[in-house]
């Protein structure tokens, strides 16, 4: 009895284990939701954009290149694309990211909510204040 105890308490471990070091049904929702929410009127919901007039973000270079640049575009907007440095909070801003870095073949490296507020911090970009009223876009 013992025996089988101590194995369930391993398998228990383990897949707790497994959870942490991958990212959760929970996160991957939450980053699709708020890019259908945000981002998907443009880029669109399969990620291939408009051609001419809003970027492919499926299969991107640019968006499987460094994380810090592409999170840049969402603090402070860049051409025609609107910041969102009023609208989502660092937390947000890492998962969209790490979903849109990881979806439609891309193939990138997913970034952390305290990676979004090192890069606000080093921007300039003032802290999110979740601003209700905010008409960016």
């Amino acid at each position: 009895m013992k025996e089988v105890l101590i194995k369930a308490a391993m398998a228990v471990v383990a897949a707790l284990a497994a959870a942490a070091t991958s990212p959760s049904h929970a996160q991957e929702s939450d980053g699709k939701a708020l890019f259908l929410k945000n981002c998907a009127a443009c880029h669109q919901p399969t990620g291939k954009g408009i051609p001419g007039a809003f970027p492919a973000l499926a299969g991107s270079k640019f968006v499987q290149g460094k994380g810090s640049e592409v999170a840049t575009v969402l603090l402070k907007g860049r051409g025609g694309m609107p910041d969102f440095s009023e609208s989502l909070s660092d937390r947000d801003i890492a998962t969209v990211l790490t979903f849109v870095r990881s979806n439609w073949g891309n193939k990138a490296d997913g970034l952390s909510e305290a990676d979004v507020g090192a890069l606000r911090s080093a921007l300039g970009v003032d802290p999110f204040g979740n601003s209700v009223m905010s008409n960016k876009h």
